[in-house]
């Protein structure tokens, strides 16, 4: 509803005789009530007392007090006008629906009332019926050019499109509006009538010629509408009239690939996406609509990252395209110019956090803790409540195995990351363990775990790192059995979680048991099978005196980078060394 300017003046002409005479010859309404509370009445009192509690946002006061009015003097309609609002707004239609009615009851002719009235139908779903008052209106107030816009959305949310269309078609007497005609081509559709749909577009067109986005719409709805041929014919008007129109190439690329045409849309939407004629945002848009209509690592990182090194050359000072090339470049493994593009982006808007996350996680890895620990600072100074860049700052101290500050930090982050995020503070735990495990503090190690899992019990991770860690010690193995069987209830497909379960039953050992897991570790995992899996195998084939197996697959870990520092020794002698 339309916010309704309905001024102290219409209040006192309906209730202040005293003060009317006054008010009307003075431009300023406080003056003139400051001026004359003496000459008000109880209920004159009483109804400004609610407008103030009302203006106030004292809602069940005023309405308290407007209850009071009314009962005062039932015969004055602006106080069961107040009423409706009131009610409308708490949701309480049925008593806003019994005020307003009074109200127009006592002033049929007040159009504020008709609109309220209105309001509270369509509240509750009675949209015809408001349909026609706002008709009426339209006839009673033909100068108005709101109402046959309001008496078209009620129509239409009627389902009664033609006579939406109707009164579109009034609106379009006051205003030519595009975005009116465009609301018709909806109508019109909604109606199965496609001609008259693209009429409409049409007349658009011939309006503005030199406009792309109406060759697009118009290609589209023939599209849509199982007329390819229509589509074809005009966007190739358009093709030929706007060349280098981003609208029109991105209307082409979306035919070409409604008609099964994979090459021309791909070299059709490129041009649209680096067309120097859309700003950044729209071509990162549309870039990210590429990606996901043809999803595939090709798309992804072949085509992808080739365009957005373009966007960024044509963007070299948007923060955006630059943290998103990064993104590119992080999935393309190019970790290095990944993080020299966040960087880059800081340096433009240095407030924005997703990008400190992007930068921060950048280093994660071993060989940049440095950098982890020095930009892990720089953020804290500018988001010093931020638990996640403690915890980032913990994995590089970890990682350079200056465990004192690395516990010191993830239990800072522990003690900021709110309550409710419980997976965050099961992994903040999670990461606790570890850094005591590496520092040989088991007892802290094994109560970090048993925290995490209290906050999160299904965390597979934390099952599985605890399982694998207790085996890995030798002890609780029956404890660990129980946790690696939970983790792999819940991802029975992990090959990590096979290998955990296959080394705990190598501890206890079940070898031959032990093999089939492991070595179902390493079919699940393919070529992404890593040292230790292959180390492991190694290890349970010596125990099954398989000993030409065992160096076979003890050769295969040393191939894939295998960090056991026994690894050479059993391989140069044959033996396993544990």
């Amino acid at each position: 509803m339309r916010l309704l300017l309905f001024t102290y003046f219409v209040f006192v002409s309906c209730l202040c005789g005293p003060v009317l005479h006054v008010y009307a010859q003075k431009d300023n309404p406080d003056s003139v009530l400051n001026a004359n509370m003496t000459a008000l009445t109880k209920p004159d009192n009483i109804f400004f007392d609610a407008i103030k509690a009302k203006m106030q946002n004292d809602q069940l006061h005023a309405r308290d007090l407007f209850e009071q009015f009314v009962a005062l003097k039932p015969d004055v309609a602006a106080g069961y006008y107040e009423l409706a609002k009131l009610y409308y707004n708490d949701k309480r239609t049925d008593k806003a629906e019994a005020n307003i009615k009074k109200a127009i009851a006592l002033e049929p002719s007040n159009k504020w009332f008709k609109e309220q009235h209105a309001s509270i139908l369509a509240e509750v779903g009675n949209f015809i019926e408001a349909a026609k008052i706002i008709s009426e209106l339209c006839k009673s107030e033909p100068r108005d050019e709101e109402y046959p816009k309001m008496a078209a959305e009620y129509y239409e949310r009627a389902r009664k499109y033609d006579e939406a269309i109707k009164y579109l078609d009034m609106a379009l007497l006051h205003d030519d509006d595009e975005d009116l005609h465009l609301h018709k081509v909806q109508l019109y559709l909604e109606l199965n009538n496609v001609d008259k749909a693209a009429a409409e577009v049409t007349q658009l067109l011939s309006k503005d010629p030199n406009n792309g986005k109406y060759y697009k719409l118009l290609g589209e709805l023939y599209d849509n509408n199982k007329e390819p041929k229509k589509a074809t014919e005009i966007l190739n008007k358009g093709k030929a009239r706007l060349p280098n129109d981003p609208q029109v190439q991105m209307g082409i690329a979306e035919h070409y690939l409604k008609q099964g045409d994979t090459a021309g849309y791909v070299a059709t939407i490129r041009q649209a996406i680096l067309n120097y004629d859309l700003d950044a945002q729209v071509q990162l848009e549309l870039l990210g609509n590429y990606i996901q209509t043809l999803p595939s690592d090709s798309v992804l990182r072949t085509d992808g990252l080739p365009i957005m090194r373009q966007l960024a050359a044509m963007h070299p000072n948007d923060a955006q395209v630059l943290s998103v090339y990064g993104e590119f470049l992080e999935l393309n493994n190019k970790r290095d110019s990944a993080v020299l593009a966040y960087k880059m982006s800081l340096g433009i808007k240095p407030g924005d956090f997703s990008v400190w996350k992007k930068l921060l996680d950048g280093y994660s890895d071993k060989q940049g803790a440095d950098s982890l620990v020095k930009y892990a600072d720089k953020a804290m100074r500018l988001f010093p409540n931020q638990a996640i860049v403690s915890y980032y700052s913990a994995i590089g101290h970890y990682n350079r195995k200056d465990f004192v500050k690395a516990i010191k930090a993830v239990n800072r982050a522990i003690d900021m990351e709110p309550v409710n995020n419980k997976q965050v503070i099961a992994e903040m735990y999670a990461l606790l363990a570890d850094i005591y495990h590496t520092n040989k503090q088991d007892d802290l190690s094994d109560n970090a775990f048993e925290k995490g899992l209290s906050v999160d019990p299904g965390n597979s991770g934390i099952l599985n790192n605890y399982s694998y860690y207790l085996s890995e010690r030798g002890k609780k193995l029956d404890e660990a059995e129980k946790l690696s069987r939970r983790s792999l209830e819940i991802r029975p497909a992990e090959p990590t979680y096979l290998d955990t379960y296959g080394w705990i039953l190598y501890k206890k050992g079940d070898y031959e048991k032990a093999r089939t897991y492991v070595q179902k570790a390493i079919d699940l995992a393919g070529q992404n099978a890593d040292a230790t899996l292959y180390n492991h195998l190694g290890d349970i084939y010596y125990k099954l005196n398989n000993k030409e197996k065992a160096a076979e697959c003890w050769k295969k870990s040393k191939e894939k980078g295998g960090e056991d520092p026994l690894l050479d020794k059993k391989i140069s002698e044959g033996k396993l060394y544990e």
